[in-house]
Order: C-alpha cells, then sequence, then structure tokens
C-alpha cells in the first residue's frame, strides 16, 4: 500500500501521467473529515469501503440464483 500525504487542492495522478487513467484531488480538509474528488472515466467504478463489501458479500447469491 502506498501512503502519501497531500494538501487541499493537491492531486495523485493514477497510471501514465501521459494519458492517465484518472486523477485523484483533496478537494477539501475539515476538521478531521476530507473531502476526495474522483476524475475518473465514467466505466471505472468507484465505491466507498463498506459499499464494496456489500457487493461482493450480495456476488455469491446472485450467482448461485443463476445456476440450474
Amino acid at each position: 500500500m502506498l501512503v502519501i500525504t497531500r494538501r487541499e487542492g493537491e492531486e495523485v495522478v493514477i497510471g501514465d501521467p501521459r494519458n492517465p487513467l484518472g486523477v485523484v484531488r483533496i478537494a477539501s480538509v475539515k476538521g478531521e473529515r476530507v473531502r476526495v474528488a474522483f476524475d475518473f472515466p465514467r466505466d471505472v467504478d468507484i465505491h466507498r469501503r463498506e459499499i464494496a463489501d456489500q457487493i461482493k458479500s450480495e456476488e455469491p447469491a446472485v450467482i448461485g440464483a443463476i445456476k440450474p
């Protein structure tokens, strides 16, 4: 895992800097809350961890329902 420090308004480029997959920007910092902005193509899914975990836990039920 890469851990970096960024200030409000600073960005992280994901992928090749000449043709990045996307950009993550620190939109604002207020106390312990940080707003993060993601600039990625629409076909790239972005989820909060709790939502990603829900999706992962629901997959087996969906796959099991499809089997004959």
